[in-house]
């Protein structure tokens, strides 16, 4: 997913830093504002940093200018809302492209907007969506974190196409493209990442039971928060 370092035309790279701005603004308020007044979240923030970066530095060869790999965002998203993903993300793929040559800094804002905004925020909200109806919480965890994955490369596919349109059929074309190359590596990808998710999630369960119940994805019981719970996060 991550696009490479001057890969896209300067417009393009700047078009994607502006809009990826204000998401991780916001998010540094409220990065701030979690540890301010729960600081014994920092470990499990730096968990959920470290799951991020680990899963996404894991690249295979994919569209010209970029890669598959899992994006780690889902669980982050799910634990602490997108916003702080924002900001999770940022340094993940600040630190990639400062020290792995993974992805790049004319293309963080790009990386930024798919990977730490749109995938987080997708993985959320169907996240969520499930949660009120009652689906158990490690069924609505597996989708959300598929579903964050899988629109990171959604988006990806959309920068890449319109960046470089198809000469005959323009950016539909490319579109469609880009799109059926990622899809080859990444459906099984999000699969994956959404089956790890789950099992980190039931450790946590047992380990940090106390800062799941806090956050709202357990009740105090030890049971998963449904319905009006997980709304009332």
């Amino acid at each position: 997913m991550h696009i490479a370092e001057g890969f896209l035309p300067p417009a393009h790279a700047i078009a994607w830093s502006v809009a990826s701005a204000p998401f991780v603004v916001h998010g540094v308020r409220s990065l701030t504002r979690e540890v301010k007044e729960h600081p014994e979240s920092t470990l499990l923030l730096g968990a959920s940093g470290a799951f991020t970066f680990v899963l996404s530095a894991l690249k295979l060869p994919s569209v010209t200018g970029s890669c598959s790999h899992p994006t780690g965002t889902g669980l982050g998203a799910i634990l602490f809302r997108p916003p702080i993903m924002a900001v999770l993300g940022t340094i993940t793929l600040l630190f990639q492209a400062l020290l792995l040559a993974h992805g790049g800094l004319t293309t963080l804002g790009a990386n930024v907007f798919s990977m730490a905004i749109v995938g987080p925020w997708a993985g959320y909200a169907l996240y969520r969506l499930l949660r009120r109806y009652d689906v158990p919480l490690m069924v609505a965890v597996f989708f959300g974190a598929f579903a964050a994955d899988l629109s990171t490369y959604c988006v990806t596919s959309v920068q890449l196409a319109l960046a470089f349109p198809d000469p005959s059929s323009g950016f539909l074309g490319a579109l469609g493209k880009f799109g059926s190359i990622f899809a080859v590596t990444q459906i099984p990808l999000a699969v994956s990442e959404g089956l790890l998710t789950v099992l980190v999630m039931r450790l946590l369960s047992q380990s940090s039971k106390g800062e799941l119940v806090r956050l709202g994805v357990l009740t105090a019981g030890g049971r998963s928060a449904a319905g009006t719970e997980a709304v009332a996060r």
